[in-house]
């Protein structure tokens, strides 16, 4: 069926965005925003503007990653078929 990959990427999505809320220093994100220069100070929406980038950094990184071992795994089993 197609589009499995892209419910896939945006469920990793959408887990990783509330988890990095949960947990703001979650690696990559944080390390990008800290790297970006944004202040902490910044705040929009009852949320600092760097955890903010920090969540959609995460979501969009690790749903990618998670993506492609779906991809690589369902080809994988469809080869051996």
């Amino acid at each position: 069926m197609k589009g499995e990959g892209a419910i896939v990427f945006v469920i990793a999505f959408v887990v990783f965005l509330a988890i990095t809320f949960a947990y703001p220093a979650l690696p990559l994100g944080y390390m990008i925003s800290d790297a970006m220069g944004i202040e902490s100070t910044l705040v929009w929406s009852g949320f600092t503007v760097r955890t903010l980038l920090s969540a959609i950094f995460n979501g969009v990184i690790y749903g990618i990653i998670i993506w492609l071992i779906f991809t690589f795994a369902r080809r994988q089993m469809k080869t051996k078929i």
